[in-house]
């Protein structure tokens, strides 16, 4: 449970070109900082995970009508950076490691699972990472089948609102 200190104003807002290179930043740490169970520091996985996370691919990301990438912010600081294309496939929910455990990755999975149902889609799908695994668990995500190589498919129906 978070204290009342650790609460934190975060915003969330649809990713813009001049996000590139903190939307990296945010990414390549959170995957050596966070990911450890999933990476055991191996360098040649670190590395091929790694290996699209340059400001010049996530640009075209950012610019793809098929992917919706946003952000999360404390002020100025991006704090989590979290993408859905167009299917309901979450490809992207990464939290800048200062910022974990105070709600980020929770509230851009809730704006992707909005915008998801704003879109009329009656699901959400992503593909779990060991480290990632109890949190889309705790927030309704199920396994969908066995384990794809490194990571977990799972599912969510999306309710719908009148």
């Amino acid at each position: 449970m978070e204290s009342p200190a650790s609460a934190i104003s975060i915003d969330v807002r649809i990713a813009r070109q001049d996000d590139a290179v903190a939307i990296c930043d945010v990414l390549r740490r959170s995957i050596i900082e966070l990911c450890e169970a999933d990476h055991g520091h191996d360098r040649a996985f670190l590395d091929k995970w790694l290996a699209n996370k340059k400001p010049e691919i996530v640009t075209q990301w950012i610019a793809d009508p098929d992917n919706f990438l946003i952000v999360a912010t404390e002020g100025d600081e991006i704090a989590g950076v979290a993408s859905m294309q167009s299917t309901g496939r979450i490809g992207l929910n990464y939290v800048s490691p200062s910022m974990r455990f105070r709600g980020v990755s929770k509230a851009l999975l809730s704006a992707l699972e909005d915008e998801a149902t704003a879109r009329g889609l009656t699901q959400c799908t992503l593909e779990s990472t060991k480290t990632a695994m109890q949190f889309y668990r705790a927030q309704g995500y199920a396994p969908v089948g066995p384990a794809c190589g490194d990571c977990t498919p799972m599912v969510k129906a999306l309710q719908r609102t009148p």
